[in-house]
């Protein structure tokens, strides 16, 4: 059995030449030990990003940057209470980028902020923790991948079970053979959301910087029933559940699978459970064919929480010989075509709820986190570079596109691009507020 850095190198499908952490931190040529951290948007995920990080050793959160003065002092407070120090509170992420003695920038901004954040970030020497999804759209996730290897840093995104040693063990299982060929994946993500209502156009609050929380996106007014979560249902800022949380299932497939960019891709959903300002679907599937001869298909229910193999989240691989199942945790069974269980993996870490909006668990995140920061200081290389995590954002932007536009999507497996398709090309990229645009 391989060990885990040489699986972890055996089983990345990037593909486009993306240069290794240690290459990385030589052309640094200076070691890193005290990592200065600052996180952008606290929120909600971001929040728990900026303890979790603080507590890690030789870290320091030394910036908390948020549009919401409320938000940052809240969270200001709270890493002074936990560490002894205070963090200097930044409004506006260019002013954060600017200074010297920040090493890394923790993205967990909106949807929307994820790729231009990051871009800016690398452009001025700063590695970046980006959460999933990497990019808003797949024009974004690419210029990421390009920017990685001019400006020469570290973008690792936050598909925390990379780094999860009972999933990386299932991995290497399905590597050498236990269940067969794989040649079928199904993952499933489910909660039970209200509606969001219908949004009254009102001022915005008097601690919200509005304009500077939509930054990239062509401004539009504001709403009452879209800050600080409700933005992900939204196509102009979010990208709905499928890349919300989809993005782990979806990621954790195509890694099993040994597969990379599809040739086909189907979708098929609706706004079903409330007529209300929701316009990404609250049911959704999503199917992708591969050339390696396997497929895979995501389920999301936004708005219903029934399990599924008694988790609210997880993912089944289907072989020759058998199944292995996940449940969404640092978990696998294994089973013949009799169902018959057959081996079992328990992670010694215990996970939290599947349909959690925040954390897996704190020690399971920190895997991936503390991965991060040794790639960083050259010791390690990443578990999940953003040229692999490009990938697993842009399958379910490409299922997006083709629930938007109504059709299959034949795509050219070299890259992702949609074949023969004008108006699905057109979902590709955005449109951008003047001045924002993206520029590697």
């Amino acid at each position: 059995m391989p060990d885990r850095r040489t699986f972890i190198k055996q089983s990345t499908l990037i593909g486009l030449g993306a240069l290794s952490s240690a290459q990385l931190f030589a052309y640094r040529g200076r070691p890193i030990e005290k990592i200065v951290v600052g996180v952008v948007g606290v929120n909600s995920r971001g929040a728990f990003l900026a303890q979790a990080f603080a507590k890690l050793p030789d870290v320091e959160v030394g910036y908390i940057c948020d549009v919401d003065s409320t938000v940052t002092e809240k969270n200001i407070a709270a890493i002074e209470k936990l560490t002894g120090k205070k963090p200097k509170g930044i409004v506006d992420v260019r002013k954060l980028i600017e200074t010297k003695d920040c090493d890394v920038l923790v993205i967990a901004a909106p949807d929307h902020w994820h790729a231009p954040a990051a871009l800016m970030a690398v452009q001025t020497g700063k590695h970046v923790y980006l959460e999933k999804p990497c990019s808003h759209n797949p024009a974004e996730g690419e210029m990421l991948v390009q920017a990685v290897q001019k400006y020469r840093r570290l973008i690792q995104m936050g598909n925390q079970r990379r780094s999860f040693p009972k999933i990386i063990e299932a991995m290497q299982l399905l590597r050498q053979g236990v269940i067969g060929r794989v040649y079928y994946a199904r993952g499933w993500y489910a909660n039970a959301r209200k509606s969001i209502g219908t949004g009254r156009m009102v001022p915005p609050p008097a601690t919200l910087n509005f304009d500077l929380w939509q930054g990239p996106a062509p401004r539009r007014p504001y709403k009452d029933n879209l800050v600080h979560y409700n933005w992900h249902w939204f196509w102009h800022w979010g990208t709905g559940e499928a890349l919300n949380n989809g993005t782990h299932e979806i990621d954790v497939m195509r890694w099993g699978l040994g597969a990379a960019y599809p040739t086909k891709v189907v979708s098929a959903g609706g706004r079903f459970a409330f007529q209300d300002d929701w316009e990404t679907p609250d049911t959704q599937t999503i199917t992708f064919e591969f050339p390696n001869n396997t497929a895979m298909t995501w389920e999301g229910r936004s708005c219903n929480g029934q399990r599924l193999e008694g988790s609210g989240r997880g993912v089944a691989f289907y072989g020759e010989t058998g199944s292995l199942v996940s449940y969404g945790g640092d978990e696998y069974k294994i089973f013949d075509l009799d169902n018959k269980l057959l081996r079992e993996g328990k992670s010694e870490i215990q996970s939290v709820e599947g349909t959690n909006t925040v954390s897996i668990g704190e020690q399971l995140d920190s895997l991936h986190l503390t991965n991060f920061l040794d790639a960083v200081r050259g010791k390690a290389e990443l578990t999940s570079p953003i040229a692999d995590g490009h990938i697993s954002t842009l399958l379910p932007q490409l299922g997006n596109i083709a629930f938007r536009t109504g059709r299959a999507l034949q795509c050219d497996p070299a890259n992702g691009h949609i074949l023969q398709d004008k108006e699905a090309m057109k979902l590709w990229a955005r449109e951008y507020e003047k001045g924002w645009e993206m520029k590697v």
